[in-house]
């Protein structure tokens, strides 16, 4: 029932807001992208998933769009380690100003060894300002399935255009830096399923007694994870070359955790990335 909600109020939403918005035409983005590890809000598990992703978004000039993709983990599994479909709608209240809101589902294996695994549905509200020496984004996501988190992320970034090649390829840097803070409720499914299977036999029987994960119950692990705090410190150094419709990026990325009490929990992870993006 809550479901149909959330859906019933973010068509209302968009059929009330839609017809402020004006643009050229609709656009279709496809996009592909290697990294080297996968995060989930800055946080990182003591495995490493490097995945490569693939993505499509239609986009109407109302601003309302569509989005559906997946990714692989290269190390784990034959089968796509995740599918998504997102439905959202941006606006442009002025040149400087921009807001969004947009929610997905997310299709996840059995044996799913993702942090995010344990919410399937995520939706987020964002805006985005850009003053005259750099950009602004304040977002706020509710993760919600097995568990419900809240996630706040706060971003400033600077385009710094580095010229061009060949005629018209721009070369371009986009230095980000970015605060996340949020509850970890996810962390404690995460670490509920990794006993089971370190500890199932050939039945399929946990051999662990119920409640204990690794040494420490799940009460505890529910007291830390239901605090809201801070999560990560981010910052990441895209370099871009563009070219008409295309777009190519390699990116490095380096993240310091703000919260050290899960154990099963990497506190300073670097990523290196590379994506592509075409728009018809």
């Amino acid at each position: 029932m809550r479901f149909r909600l959330l859906i019933f109020v973010l068509f209302w939403t968009i059929t009330r807001v839609q017809a402020q918005q004006d643009s050229a035409k609709t656009t279709l983005t496809l996009a592909s992208m290697y990294n080297s590890n996968i995060n989930y809000y800055g946080q990182v598990t003591t495995e490493k998933y490097p995945y490569i992703l693939f993505n499509a978004t239609l986009r109407f000039p109302s601003g309302l769009y569509f989005s559906g993709g997946g990714y692989k983990l290269l190390n784990f599994g034959p089968i796509l380690s995740e599918t998504d479909l997102g439905i959202g709608y941006d606006h442009d209240f002025s040149d400087k100003l921009t807001a969004g809101i947009a929610y997905s589902h997310s299709f996840f294996p059995s044996n799913s060894p993702l942090l995010q695994a344990a919410n399937s549905n995520n939706i987020n509200a964002s805006s985005a300002y850009t003053w005259p020496w750099f950009k602004t984004d304040l977002s706020v996501d509710f993760a919600f399935g097995k568990q419900n988190d809240i996630f706040l992320s706060f971003d400033n970034s600077k385009e710094i255009e580095l010229g061009t090649v060949f005629g018209s390829n721009l070369i371009s840097i986009t230095p980000a830096f970015t605060i996340t803070a949020g509850t970890t409720r996810f962390y404690e499914s995460y670490l509920i399923e990794k006993s089971k299977k370190q500890h199932s036999n050939g039945n399929g029987k946990s051999s662990s007694a119920p409640g204990i994960v690794n040494g420490t119950t799940v009460e505890i692990v529910e007291n830390s994870t239901s605090q809201f705090k801070l999560l990560a410190y981010s910052f990441k150094l895209p370099l871009n070359w563009s070219s008409g419709n295309f777009l190519a990026e390699a990116s490095y990325q380096f993240s310091l955790l703000g919260n050290r009490k899960e154990a099963e929990v990497k506190h300073q992870q670097s990523f290196f990335g590379l994506a592509v993006y075409y728009q018809f």
